[in-house]
């Protein structure tokens, strides 16, 4: 495929046009859509035991006439610094976006600036929870905080307050379900948009966020239906470590409020599981359901419009998710459930329809990808690399064989889950529950004692047993340690500056 004979070289704050030749109408308009905490295991295109439960053809036709990511990675899997990892092409130890309750400094570059100054009109509407004010874009519509799902309030761009740095807690409000809201300020958008410059929208739906609040349309879809369980949903958590017992994502720590009723106080663990989850996934479908309208109205537009074959659309979540496997429910941990993204990608001037990749692909290197498509260089600060070879089938020689993941947030007062780091490759998973919180906002100062897990994804795919202390794999687990290191130095997270974590390498580490 030739490229656009656009060359531009962004360092996020200076510009340098090296030559301008391709016209702007040849440059694609980029489309991206995330939900916040849609796993791949409700997405149909990935199959699983939902898919015949509730079909999402919206969301699947992106990746039917495009491309379908199966191993696309979130390198800190909570929402906050998940969104900044996407921003910005960056791990959470270079944007500063470690917990749920750090800020993106708006004078920290983000691509959205790079394409801004490369000539695309940029907008975000919906969820941005990085709680400074959005930087690099045009037009901003954006919910305060979490937001609400009915009748959302949204902040528009000028509304934000004096102090860019303050996180406001009240906008205009907006009648309706958050996801036809958003949904429909995203259109309104783009018909308003210079029609003679390519565009950059970043479209964010609320959904399907805790408390799982489907629209009115959408309260008795599956009623009548028993939906599938995942084999695991009973996990008595043999052989796996102490934060397993600490942590508070069981299906036994839903509150009233996101089953809707009173809990029940005569069950066991097990029939507890199987009446709470129902309810749970069956309004976790019902917003995807949503969601997924939504998208249609969207892709409708662009047909409409005449926008399809010159726009780049992409549909993710802002991480992977539980959805009752192992009998839990939220993120956090590296498990494949909440690492793995659902990433579905069209650009018919280049993908081929029914494209798969099984390339390890991280939210960093989104903001890459980006500025590839808009003929913008990558600026040195961005940890990430794009993937557009990838996705035209010429994955390059160099491309990584395994990823780096981190989770900050020690002992937080809501999940409790324990600080983790780990390595991912195409078959084991290596990860060390170090325990230590480091002084990181929404932690408690508290110390857990440091433990390892090994898994076998080709032989355990639900990770259901913990080889680490096999001594059969004493070779492999060097190994894997050994790359280990050699990531957290490439991606400059060694620690250093820890003291606490070096005792522990010290004692924990080999």
């Amino acid at each position: 495929m030739k490229r656009n004979n656009l060359t531009t070289v962004c360092l996020c704050g200076v510009f340098a046009t090296q030559t301008m030749i391709a016209a702007d109408r040849d440059r694609p308009n980029i489309i991206y859509i995330m939900s916040d905490d849609h796993a791949s295991q409700a997405v149909s295109a990935y199959g699983g035991i939902l898919s015949d439960i509730l079909p999402t053809p919206n969301i699947d036709r992106i990746g039917h006439e495009g491309a379908i990511l199966q191993n696309c990675f979130v390198t800190n899997s909570i929402s906050t610094p998940s969104r900044g990892a996407i921003i910005t092409g960056q791990y959470s130890q270079k944007n500063g976006v470690y917990t749920l309750e750090d800020p993106l400094d708006p004078d920290h570059p983000n691509v959205a600036k790079c394409l801004q100054q490369a000539g695309y009109q940029t907008a975000i509407i919906g969820k941005w929870h990085l709680h400074a004010e959005p930087t690099g874009f045009d037009y901003y519509n954006v919910l305060p905080g979490q937001g609400r799902y009915i009748d959302p309030m949204l902040i528009e761009k000028g509304k934000w307050g004096d102090d860019p740095k303050a996180d406001p807690r009240a906008g205009e409000v907006y009648k309706g379900h958050s996801t036809d809201v958003i949904g429909s300020q995203a259109i309104k958008y783009m018909e308003g948009r210079d029609k003679n410059k390519p565009f950059f929208l970043m479209c964010h739906f609320k959904a399907p966020h805790r408390p799982w609040t489907p629209a009115e349309r959408f309260k008795d879809l599956l009623k009548d239906v028993t939906v599938p369980e995942p084999e695991n949903l009973l996990d008595t958590y043999e052989g796996k470590g102490q934060y397993a017992q600490l942590l508070r994502m069981s299906m036994e720590n839903f509150r009233p409020s996101d089953v809707k009723t009173d809990l029940p106080t005569n069950l066991s663990r097990d029939e507890f599981r199987h009446w709470a989850y129902q309810i749970y996934i069956k309004d976790y479908l019902r917003c995807i359901a949503g969601i997924d309208e939504n998208v249609g109205r969207i892709l409708k537009y662009l047909d409409d419009n005449g926008l399809t074959d010159n726009t780049v659309i992409i549909y993710t979540g802002d991480q992977g998710f539980f959805l009752g496997e192992h009998g839990w429910f939220d993120k956090r941990l590296m498990y494949e459930e909440c690492l793995r993204m659902p990433f579905v990608i069209r650009y018919p001037k280049e993908i081929k329809p029914g494209t798969e990749n099984k390339d390890i692909t991280l939210n960093i290197d989104f903001a890459p990808l980006f500025l590839d498509y808009a003929g913008v260089s990558k600026p040195g600060q961005m940890q990430g690399e794009s993937f557009r070879s990838n996705l035209e089938g010429k994955t390059p020689d160099n491309w990584r064989q395994a990823m780096y993941y981190r989770y900050w947030m020690n002992a937080d007062n809501d999940h409790n889950v324990t600080a983790n780091y780990g390595i991912r490759t195409d078959r084991y998973k290596l990860v060390f529950y170090y325990g230590e919180s480091l002084g990181m906002t929404g932690t408690k100062n508290v110390s857990i004692t440091p433990e390892w897990e090994l898994f076998d994804l080709e032989n355990d795919p639900m990770e259901m047993k913990n080889i680490y202390n096999d001594p059969a794999n004493k070779a492999l687990i060097k190994e894997l340690k050994t790359k280990l290191l050699e990531l957290k130095r490439q991606y400059d997270d060694e620690d250093s500056k820890y003291p606490v974590m070096t005792e522990i390498a010290k004692k924990y580490y080999w």
